[in-house]
């Protein structure tokens, strides 16, 4: 059955980019209950496996059926573009209770019988304490599971919409939506989503719609959100095949010779915008190194820069990918 999402020219004057730490958080969760989708995150799964194990999320795990209803207002659609994790827990906390325990039933009825299990039965007796020990299981599980490896993360999100904004305006939606997900297929002013579950049809009048990637939610396309909220696209991040390993030594010697081994590491190190801190994490240098080095590379033409949020992103220009691309001899 389709799941379609129908734009007119006013939705896609509206479409917008974001990030957030918020639904990163739920889809971690998520992932640690699916084992399909652990094939990317092995690294991570092995350091937080300890400290996941001391949390109990079966409360969360309960109104996260796959290809069922899930609750909006675990996870609302971000207001801006890059919210904090802070700002997104207290709009979750602020729920009121008839909308979250409408939310609730629709999760609960998506598998028979849950809704009438003792678990079930619990979520639904009590929704303002619901609300509130759903946010404060979301909260810890933010600072045992995601913050840690915010910045990281939060590096490659960032990159890819900057990636992607950019590609939306040299090319215009449709090829955007192509290089998002084979998932997407845009056709006459509709959004399809492929492989998602259920039949949902949604009319977007011009609310707009927002992109938002997601390391966790690999290999899959979500869409959803029922009004008043938003509708978003959630999909894979691009670059998640490296997020977790170190870069080997794969600086070309001449590029080194020619460069400076340090300054040419950095260089090789680009293969995604990333900022200074990152780079400093990734190559296990000082950041006031780090950030010398990138003057000199963009000073040269072999980097350009450009401000997303809170930091500066920089990417390799072709010239730059060019000499990283360079055979050893």
């Amino acid at each position: 059955m389709p799941f379609q999402l129908l734009l007119d020219e006013e939705d896609l004057l509206r479409c917008r980019f974001a990030v957030s730490p918020l639904w990163e958080t739920q889809e971690a969760v998520r992932t640690l209950d699916r084992p399909e989708r652990h094939g990317y995150h092995l690294p991570w799964l092995r350091r937080i496996r300890e400290a996941a194990a001391a949390l109990d999320l079966r409360p969360l795990w309960m109104l996260m059926p796959a290809g069922g209803h899930n609750p909006d207002f675990i996870c609302p659609v971000p207001q801006g573009s890059a919210a904090s994790f802070e700002e997104e827990i207290v709009r979750v906390r602020a729920t009121p209770p008839e909308v979250a325990l409408t939310d609730i039933r629709a999760a609960l009825d998506s598998v028979p019988g849950r809704r009438d299990s003792p678990a079930g039965r619990a979520l639904l007796a009590d929704p303002a304490r619901t609300v509130a020990r759903l946010a404060d299981l979301v909260e810890q599980a933010w600072h045992t599971l995601v913050e840690p490896e915010w910045p990281r993360l939060r590096a490659l999100l960032e990159a890819d919409v900057a990636h992607h904004s950019r590609r939306l305006a040299e090319g215009g939606f449709e090829r955007l939506v192509g290089e998002l997900s084979p998932r997407l297929i845009w056709e006459e002013s509709t959004l399809t989503i492929a492989g998602m579950r259920g039949d949902h049809t949604r009319v977007l009048g011009g609310s707009g719609l927002v992109l938002m990637p997601s390391v966790f939610c690999w290999p899959d396309v979500i869409s959803g959100y029922e009004p008043p909220w938003q509708p978003a696209v959630i999909y894979p991040v691009r670059g998640i095949g490296g997020l977790w390993t170190r870069p080997t030594g794969r600086t070309p010697a001449a590029l080194g010779a020619l460069l400076g081994r340090v300054r040419a590491d950095v260089l090789c190190a680009l293969d995604e915008p990333a900022g200074t801190s990152v780079l400093a994490r990734r190559l296990s240098l000082a950041p006031s190194t780090v950030s010398a080095h990138l003057a000199v590379l963009r000073e040269a033409g072999l980097l350009t820069s450009r401000r997303y949020g809170h930091q500066v992103l920089y990417e390799r220009t072709p010239l730059g990918t060019t000499l990283a691309a360079s055979p050893e001899s």
